[in-house]
């Protein structure tokens, strides 16, 4: 099952007390990686997250109501055979339109929050960046499409932020200044990195299945670039 999960919700509660923020309202075993809650008749029921979102980022994220299923998909992830799609409005122009990103990250995690750096790391980070198209006023902003080809955290935030292509309302690697001003010309603070696109084929009770995923763009990059 995909669900198209809006922008400031959490893919999971991660302590008590977070699952109305989550993406369903239900208690996150953590060990298992599985909402757990009770049926009308009595009876528990679990879905399994194979994927995860930041929760400033939108879009496609998956699920599964079979353990045996979740582990098939998950090995798809960790083979990095699965396609994903992502759309981003960043303050600027690429230079070309198109190319292909490789960089060498610094990821590090602490006390459960993870920053990463393109300044002298040693994580292998590729993407293709391509753009979609460009918006007209100002301040400059573009709609490009972004395909990872390597999955590390914030990856493309940090690519885009490394060759002076922001990510609109990006808290942590974005222009400060740029965002308040865009705020408050636009009337909204999200974070404009969209999961627009997931596909992956898999083997399951015999078979050969494919399966794919699409979350429309949201309405408000259409409003950033036509304003």
């Amino acid at each position: 099952v995909a669900f198209n999960k809006p922008a400031g919700v959490l893919s999971h509660a991660n302590r008590a007390g977070e699952e109305a923020r989550a993406l369903l309202q239900a208690r996150y075993d953590l060990k298992e990686e599985c909402f757990v809650w009770t049926a009308g008749n009595g009876v528990e029921r679990r879905l399994w997250l194979l994927n995860r979102l930041d929760s400033a980022t939108s879009g496609v994220i998956l699920a599964a109501d079979s353990a045996e299923l979740a582990v098939t998909v998950r090995a798809q992830f960790k083979r990095k055979t699965v396609r994903k799609v992502y759309a981003a409005l960043v303050f600027g122009v690429p230079k070309l339109p198109q190319e292909t990103w490789r960089d060498r990250l610094a990821v590090q995690k602490q006390g459960g929050v993870v920053r990463t750096s393109a300044v002298a790391g040693h994580v292998p980070a590729e993407s293709v960046m391509t753009v979609m198209r460009s918006g007209r006023g100002e301040p400059r902003v573009s709609l490009i499409r972004l395909e990872p080809r390597t999955g590390r955290s914030h990856q493309l935030r940090v690519q885009c932020a490394k060759r002076q292509l922001p990510i609109v309302g990006d808290q942590t690697y974005g222009d400060f200044k740029r965002n308040r001003e865009f705020a408050r010309a636009a009337g909204t603070r999200r974070m404009f990195l969209h999961s627009l696109e997931t596909q992956f084929a898999y083997d399951w009770s015999g078979a050969r299945h494919t399966f794919s995923a699409r979350a429309p763009l949201p309405a408000e990059f259409e409003q950033a670039l036509a304003g």
